[in-house]
């Protein structure tokens, strides 16, 4: 999974890239610190996956991962070239999801590009310049695609026609994914590439001791269909260079329950509509796996390796508080709780999964 940070110059995106990834990228109080993207990988914190390890006896553990990128700050008319324009706009459209960084805290010391603090804002300057970009891109793709819609090419016919309304949608300030996919085009979005139609998770950057985002960003959020979390990204940057043990007394002092990794994991997770699943045996690594909530065992096999899955017989599945609570397979299986599944069983989160080939 492949998240791009975004947000305005000094909103906070690489201090809290630093936090979320110990990656020690340069920061500073004025713009474009960040030149050349910042990329780090993450691991995704599940303690379930060490409950599973110790009952199976699995090893080594393989949490899942993250990889952020930080990408430098989009000013007003980035998508004309503003800044330091398009160049990073091409950047964020290789990411799954956007997490958009405001600034809502009201350090005096770091100049805002704008003069004032106002979290919708400048949430709606980087919109509005993703939404630009998204509209250029579109007319172009519709002029390819209207010369390749002739008599009889149908997918061609239902991109074009799905591409009129995606810049009829952009125009009136909407975003892509607020256009529904044609059945008889359903790679258009790919071929599309539009930056709208990746899901969004703001992120209120928060003075030290606020919890929660402004009302106003939550309500912004909620019309653009994105998730919404606050943090103190100085605060969380600060606890990751702190020994684990400290940090955790530091969190507990600070009154916050997980990390903001941890918080940005599972909006991430909720945004992108996922579960994880493990796989772990005696003599093998543990390892957790995030994968799309309705797919199948089926799909859960690929995840593992093609070759599995091509080879797919069935799956043996059970729960990973049933498993963890017997002990291990041995007595999960003289008690009857794993169960054999075919490849149309659809994956919950928490499964734990061997796939027989």
């Amino acid at each position: 999974m492949k998240v791009g940070i975004v947000g305005l110059p000094n909103a906070g995106k690489t201090t809290l890239f630093n936090a979320l990834t110990r990656a020690a990228a340069q920061t500073a109080t004025y713009p474009f610190t960040t030149v050349e993207p910042n990329l780090a990988i993450a691991e995704v914190p599940d303690q379930r996956l060490t409950a599973v390890a110790e009952a199976t006896g699995a090893s080594p553990r393989v949490p899942e991962t993250i990889e952020f990128h930080d990408i430098a700050g989009l000013v007003r008319g980035a998508s004309a070239g503003e800044g330091l324009g398009n160049r990073f706009l091409a950047e964020i459209r290789e990411t799954d999801a956007i997490c958009h960084v405001v600034r809502a805290h009201g350090d005096e010391r770091i100049p805002h590009p704008e003069g004032r603090i106002d979290p919708v804002a400048d949430a709606e300057v980087v919109d509005a310049e993703l939404l630009l970009a998204d509209l250029e891109q579109a007319e172009g793709r519709l002029e390819r695609v209207r010369k390749q819609a002739g008599p009889g090419a149908k997918e061609a016919a239902a991109e074009r026609d799905w591409l009129e309304r995606v810049v009829e949608a952009l125009g009136r300030g909407e975003p892509a994914r607020a256009v529904p996919v044609p059945a008889l085009a359903p790679t258009a979005p790919a071929e599309l590439q539009a930056l709208s139609s990746k899901p969004v998770l703001y992120v209120a950057n928060l003075d030290e001791g606020e919890g929660e985002p402004a009302a106003a960003l939550v309500e912004h959020a909620r019309r653009q269909d994105a998730g919404c979390i606050g943090v103190s990204a100085r605060i969380e940057a600060e606890l990751a260079e702190l020994p684990a043990d400290q940090a955790v007394e530091m969190r507990s002092e600070l009154g916050l329950a997980e990390s903001g990794l941890e918080r940005l994991v599972r909006a991430a997770y909720e945004l992108l509509d996922l579960v994880t699943f493990f796989t772990a045996h005696r003599g093998s690594e543990a390892r957790a796996r995030a994968l799309r909530r309705g797919l199948t065992a089926w799909d859960a096999a690929g995840k593992v390796h093609t070759e599995i899955q091509a080879g797919f017989v069935r799956a043996e599945v059970i729960g990973w508080r049933e498993l963890v609570e017997a002990g291990g397979y041995g007595a999960a299986r003289e008690r009857g709780l794993v169960r054999t599944e075919g490849r149309d069983y659809v994956v919950s989160d928490g499964d734990v999964i061997t796939i027989r080939h």
